[in-house]
């Protein structure tokens, strides 16, 4: 197929280009570009705030076979960059589906590009790193788009675009347990998982300060995941060292890096990051191996934790990064993963449990 028969573009700020055609929303976007390597569950990626400013490449060829179902987002608002897929099917079978992904796409705003070679595009991110990306209308030239990235610099504003504005109740039929969350981008059903283990969720802003959640009196503190840089929150570390020791916390994803930032350690960007449903991790406490699902940019630096009283409790065994921490003296624990997206199906759902599990013995101390 000529050039001339695409109708979009995508530039990398490296000068190389890939062509396409539009679904979705339509306009200029500049992104960093990402890839994930799930074989389903496309409906959740679009809606997972953790995807801010990310334009993410599936991997998986077949795209938008299935639709999209009313009740399988993860947020009311999605924010995600832009999609980018081998092959779109905009007739969607399935029973549940209310709508074809590419109107969803157009209602967010959210462009979309299709007919990508994704095999090549991925090989380039995983070799040369997560970078800036333009999509654009084919006819905008390489100088032009080039020009637009250098002059595009990258946001440090994502959690406080996608946290909530204002406190927000999660009841649960049978509440056992009162959780503050600490809400940075939080996936709906982190929040499902929670009210289904009988725990009612008060959900936070970002910014909320250590004084005015312990006047909630909470049993324990849920750090959520969010999209970008950890060390762009300072006010949520702040917020998080000032309480560690008073309750339980439990961290999920970037609220894992914020708990290692809040006791002093460090982290850094990966190369490409990890995005997918199927990332093995090893449990050094039990030596089981879960299949997880995830979604991060960044991880805690294992160098930094000497100077800290946190251990590491779970490793990625694909490249050995850091995928859990703990300070039982504490009761503070997190994992880079995400326990809720079940891809095991429940390899990780013991980690809520053992959340419940710290909160009961606190009360009962």
């Amino acid at each position: 197929m000529l050039k001339s028969d695409y109708d979009r573009k995508i530039i990398l700020e490296d000068g190389r280009v890939y062509y396409g055609y539009s679904f979705g929303a339509s306009g200029n976007r500049v992104c960093e570009i990402v890839f994930n390597t799930s074989m389903a569950g496309y409906q959740e990626i679009l809606s997972d705030l953790s995807y801010t400013d990310q334009a993410v490449v599936m991997t998986y060829p077949l795209i938008g076979n299935y639709g999209m179902a009313g009740d399988d987002y993860e947020s009311a608002h999605p924010s995600i960059g832009a999609l980018i897929v081998r092959q779109y099917n905009d007739e969607p079978s399935h029973y549940r589906s209310v709508s074809s992904l590419s109107d969803v796409m157009k209602k967010y705003d959210i462009p979309g590009v299709y007919g990508v070679d994704t095999r090549s595009l991925t090989r380039s991110i995983r070799d040369r790193g997560s970078r800036k990306a333009l999509i654009t209308d084919v006819s905008t030239t390489l100088a032009e788009g080039l020009s637009i990235l250098k002059n595009s610099p990258v946001p440090h504003d994502a959690v406080s675009r996608v946290s909530c504005r204002h406190q927000i109740e999660w009841p649960a039929d049978q509440p056992l347990f009162h959780v503050a969350a600490i809400d940075c981008g939080m996936k709906t059903n982190i929040a499902r998982s929670f009210a289904a283990l009988g725990c009612q969720l008060t959900i936070l802003p970002w910014n909320t300060s250590a004084a005015a959640i312990e006047q909630l009196r909470p049993d324990g503190i849920f750090l959520s995941n969010g999209p970008g840089d950890p060390e762009d929150v300072p006010e949520t570390i702040e917020t998080v060292r000032s309480l560690i020791g008073k309750y339980p916390i439990f961290g999920i994803c970037l609220g894992h890096q914020i708990l290692a930032l809040a006791y002093g350690a460090k982290t850094y960007k990966l190369h490409f990051g990890h995005r997918g449903s199927n990332h093995p991790v090893k449990n050094l406490e039990t030596g089981s191996i879960e299949i997880t699902s995830q979604n991060h940019s960044y991880a805690v630096d294992a160098g930094s934790l000497a100077a800290t009283p946190l251990t590491v409790t779970h490793i990625n065994l694909l490249d050995g990064t850091i995928e859990g921490l703990k300070c039982a003296h504490d009761r503070v624990f997190s994992v880079q993963y995400h326990p809720e997206s079940a891809p095991g199906p429940r390899d990780s759902f013991y980690l809520f449990e053992h959340f419940l599990a710290i909160m009961k013995d606190q009360n009962h101390a």
